[in-house]
């Protein structure tokens, strides 16, 4: 069975392409601001009730209106815009802006605005670190080439800007070697650098739209792509997920994957050199600002099972991770035994030298974080001198 057909969860797709049923459906909808529906029928009798023309002119150009509306939203939705119902022609609507993501206090701070006719749309961040703006027209070109040019226009970074391709032979081969297959590359969109076939470039996405690119040479040196947002690794993979894994890092991430769940992300900065005992003022929290900026998928997620790597660096992330999300929904995986004297690291470990079975069930048997934090008090405590209690 291949890993994608174990996967428990798959990554909501933005699509280009809608019928016209869906907007024909759409415009007769009740709940539309824009459209009046008449009962009417053609085959009505001559005492029936008849609109007047006007009316039916009126219907019609309010029909079409609602559709230039709903291809509006598509293309503004390729761009990571993501449109609520209060967004309708010659209102000004305050939503999340995809580039910042509203700051530290996540504010709805970009201003949308259609035209009343349903012609364009426009918009302005008004955050001064940020304000993004630009528009989106109706005016019949074809909306893949439309948003591609809008995206070009806009600085957001591509495959093309970036020059990416799909991985060669060494790519796949190195791959390979750590139990990852060519599928689980492709679903996640692992790519190289073009020209360069020592550079792996792994894509970060949100809403299918690439907003960051993190790159690694074979031989393990990383660095990331300037103007990368900082978001988790896989965040698509987990739009419906009630349950979820966060692992240390892109490769662990993809081996989790080969265990049968998709619904695991990492995080893009590696683990920190200690942790924190008390949360620190959200200015001051800039290591962890890629969970605040997924904070609308992270808040209705009842169960976290933190995979990070076994060492103090890992231990230290998870105490983070825990502190920021709450330790009540936080799960903790033990990693087996590699031999008498040592632990396995990482998920890539466990998967490369125990395979994907064992794999699954050490994430399966993960423990209450509090429990685990718990055992780690004890077994520390084992190795301290006995207290003589005072007479």
């Amino acid at each position: 069975m291949s890993a994608s057909s174990l996967c428990l969860y798959r990554p909501l797709i933005t699509a280009l392409v809608f019928s016209r049923r869906r907007l024909i459906s759409s415009s007769l909808s009740s709940s539309s601001p824009l459209v009046r529906v008449w009962s009417y029928s053609s085959s009505h009798s001559s005492n029936g009730p008849t609109p007047p023309p006007a009316i039916v002119e009126k219907m019609e150009e309010q029909t079409i209106g609602v559709a230039k509306v709903d291809t509006l939203k598509q293309k503004m939705e390729l761009l990571g815009i993501l449109c609520s119902d209060s967004c309708v022609p010659g209102r000004y609507t305050n939503l999340l802006c995809p580039k910042c993501n509203g700051g530290p206090s996540m504010e709805r701070s970009l201003s949308v605005h259609i035209v009343q006719k349903g012609d364009l749309a426009m918009w302005r961040c008004f955050r001064t670190d940020c304000s993004w703006g630009d528009k989106v027209f109706i005016d019949g070109r074809a909306a893949h080439n439309e948003v591609k040019k809008i995206v070009q226009f806009s600085g957001q970074m591509t495959e093309e800007s970036l020059r990416l391709e799909p991985p060669g032979e060494k790519v796949t081969a190195y791959f390979s070697e750590r139990m990852i297959s060519d599928e689980t590359l492709r679903r996640n969109a692992v790519m190289q650098r073009s020209g360069d076939k020592d550079i792996i470039a792994f894509t970060y996405k949100r809403n299918g739209l690439l907003v960051g690119c993190k790159f690694r040479r074979i031989e393990k040196r990383y660095w990331q792509e300037k103007g990368s947002e900082k978001t988790l690794y896989g965040i698509d993979d987990i739009n419906d997920a009630a349950e979820i894994i966060i692992v240390e890092g892109e490769i662990d991430k993809l081996s989790v994957e080969e265990a049968g769940f998709c619904n695991c992300v990492s995080v893009p900065d590696g683990a920190p050199g200690k942790s924190s005992n008390k949360l620190p003022p959200v200015e001051k929290d800039t290591r962890y600002q890629y969970l605040r900026s997924c904070k609308q998928h992270l808040d209705k997620v009842s169960r976290i099972i933190l995979a990070t790597d076994n060492d103090k660096p890992g231990q230290a992330l998870a105490r983070d991770i825990a502190l920021r999300l709450g330790a009540h929904r936080c799960w903790q995986v033990s990693w087996p035994k590699k031999d008498e004297s040592s632990y396995y690291k990482d998920a890539n470990e466990v998967l490369r030298h125990m395979g994907p079975d064992a794999l699954r069930k050490v994430i399966e048997n993960a423990k209450p974080y509090q429990l685990c934090i718990s055992d780690q008090v004890v077994s520390s405590d084992k190795h301290k001198p006995e207290r003589i209690p005072a007479s």
